[in-house]
């Protein structure tokens, strides 16, 4: 059975393959590029099928980032999944990419803080432990204003990781906050991958857990500006009338 990984929820760009009977990622592929993940999207599955010697047709399942990150991005991603889980009729498993991106401090032994910058001095993040192979919620994921989720964090009084590229906008009142609390990912670290999406639908999969529904959703977070303009109006139509 094999399972394609697609992230497109940040510049970030990757796609895994992972052969889910024998738990082994056998192929794959990650951008970090100020480039448009719509026209690359199929291109970079086909090449890593051709590589691997695969065929859409052998594919099995199929599991993809629903978010938070990039509106555009997130969108790119989990429209391409569907389509094709539909038109393979083969099962799709979605995971956060929070969830991912945290996976790469699953060493750490504390708490892992993985950020993507949500603009206005806000970020999407959440708080993450590793353990049994497993990764915990430790505080739920959302979108936050920094100075409010670095003051959360402190109270903690656990060491914390920050992961991201993003991470680097913040350092400084990160430091001045966390002090010594704080450590920082590599940059290796810092980048999100396919294989660690891979390895969560394989345990959703492993757990007989059912897939997403045809008609499931990304999980933005927070609304899109033309949505929040769209309610702020529709409010103000039903006080008028």
């Amino acid at each position: 059975m094999k399972l394609l990984a697609m992230d497109t929820s940040t510049l970030v760009m990757g796609v895994a393959v992972m052969d889910l009977e024998n738990q082994k990622i056998l192929g794959e592929t990650v951008t970090n590029l100020h480039k448009n993940h719509s026209v690359r999207l199929m291109p970079t599955i086909e090449r890593l099928l051709n590589d691997l010697d695969l065929a859409v047709d052998d594919l099995t399942h199929l599991a993809v980032t629903r978010g938070p990150g990039s509106y555009t991005g997130i969108r790119i991603g989990v429209t391409t999944a569907k389509a094709m889980s539909w038109a393979r009729q083969i099962p799709l498993y979605s995971a956060s990419s929070l969830a991912v991106l945290a996976l790469n401090g699953a060493r750490f032994d504390g708490w892992v803080v993985p950020m993507f910058d949500a603009r206005r001095r806000r970020v999407y993040t959440g708080a993450f432990r590793m353990g049994n192979h497993e990764i915990r919620e430790q505080l739920p994921q959302q979108v936050i204003a920094v100075d409010a989720w670095l003051q959360q964090l402190k109270e903690s009084g656990e060491p914390i990781l920050f992961l991201g590229d993003d991470v680097v906008r913040f350092e400084e009142d990160i430091r001045s906050t966390l002090g010594k609390q704080a450590c920082f990912g590599t940059p290796q670290e810092n980048i999100p991958r396919p294989a660690s999406l891979a390895w969560l639908a394989y345990q959703k999969w492993s757990r007989q857990e059912q897939p997403e529904p045809p008609d499931f959703s990304p999980e933005y977070l927070q609304m899109t500006e033309a949505e929040a303009n769209w309610l702020k109006k529709q409010r103000k139509e039903g006080a008028n009338g």
